[in-house]
C-alpha cells in the first residue's frame, strides 16, 4: 500500500512538474504592462494554451539584451531601429508588427512653453527648450527614450546645454517618469496607452499629438533556439502565434481604459 501511494505521489509530482515547465518568459517594455494590457491578455492567452507567461518589463533596449542573453524566450518590444539590429544578428527568428498607438507629449496645463494644441511635435520641443520649461526624459534606452531623442535631433535642439538644467534624465519608466512629471509640473514624451492608464495626473494634461512621427509601433520575436538551446521554442512560438492570431488580435482591440482603446491590432494575416 506504501509503494503504491509512493508511486502515486511520483506521477503527482512530475504532472505538476511538467505543468510548471510550461512556463515562458517575455522581456518587454513598460508600457505593456504599465498600461494594465498583459494583465488583461496573459490570462487570455494562458487559458487557451495552458502556458504560463512571467514578464519581464523593462525599457526596449534592456529587454532586446535580456533576448540576446537567452534569458527570455520572447521579445515584445517597440523601437523598428533596434528590433531591425536584432534581428539582422541572428538574434529574433522572425519579426512580426502586433499592434501600434502613438506617442503624445504630456505637460502642466499652465503650459509655461505654449505648446497646447500644436500638431509639430518638433515645434513643440524647441518651444520647451527655448522656454528652458522642465522636462522629464526617462533616460533608460527604451523604446519611449528611443523616440525622444530622434525627436530632439529632429528639433535640432542640443540637449547637452540643459542637462541638470530643465532636461532631467531619470533611468526609470513610463510610471515612474509621468510620477515625476505630476510633482514637478514637467513635460515629458509618454506613450498614450500608459498616459491613459494613469490615474495620478495632477495638473498634466496631453498638449501635443496627432504628428505622424509620433507613431508607435509594437513587434514581437521568438528568441533564436540556435544562439540559445535553453528557449522554449514550442510554447516561445505559441505566444508569438496566438498575438498575431485573429483571437490575440481582437484580444488587443478589446482593452480597454475608460472606454478608450489603447492599442490597435495590426498583424499580417
Amino acid at each position: 500500500m506504501k509503494r503504491i501511494v509512493a508511486i502515486g505521489a511520483v506521477l503527482l509530482w512530475s504532472t505538476i512538474a511538467s505543468a510548471q515547465d510550461r512556463t515562458i518568459t517575455v522581456a518587454s517594455t513598460t508600457s505593456t504592462e504599465q498600461s494594465g494590457l498583459f494583465g488583461y491578455l496573459l490570462p487570455l492567452f494562458e487559458k487557451a494554451a495552458g502556458v504560463s507567461v512571467k514578464v519581464v518589463a523593462v525599457g526596449t533596449g534592456q529587454a532586446l539584451d535580456i533576448g540576446r542573453r537567452g534569458d527570455a524566450d520572447v521579445v515584445f518590444v517597440h523601437d523598428r531601429v533596434a528590433e531591425d539590429k536584432f534581428m539582422s544578428e541572428g538574434q529574433g527568428v522572425k519579426r512580426f508588427d502586433v499592434m501600434y498607438n502613438d506617442f503624445v507629449i504630456i505637460g502642466p496645463k499652465s503650459d509655461p512653453a505654449r505648446i497646447a494644441g500644436g500638431k509639430d511635435v518638433t515645434d513643440a520641443l524647441r518651444k520647451i527648450a527655448a522656454a528652458k520649461a522642465p522636462f522629464i526624459s526617462r533616460g533608460d534606452k527604451s523604446g519611449t527614450h528611443a523616440a525622444e531623442l530622434r525627436l530632439w535631433k529632429e528639433a535640432g535642439v542640443d540637449l547637452s546645454a540643459g542637462k541638470d538644467d530643465w532636461y532631467r534624465e531619470i533611468g526609470q519608466g513610463m510610471g515612474p517618469a509621468l510620477n515625476m512629471a505630476s510633482s514637478s509640473n514637467a513635460y515629458l514624451l509618454s506613450d498614450r496607452g500608459t498616459w491613459l492608464s494613469f490615474k495620478n495626473r495632477g495638473e498634466l494634461a496631453i498638449l501635443t499629438e496627432g504628428d505622424k512621427r509620433l507613431f508607435n509601433q509594437y513587434g514581437v520575436m521568438l528568441v533564436n533556439p540556435e544562439k540559445h538551446p535553453n528557449v522554449r521554442t514550442k510554447d516561445g512560438q505559441a505566444f508569438v502565434d496566438w498575438l498575431v492570431s485573429s483571437k490575440g488580435q481582437d484580444a488587443i482591440a478589446g482593452y480597454k481604459v475608460g472606454g478608450e482603446q489603447l492599442f490597435f491590432p495590426n498583424a499580417s494575416h
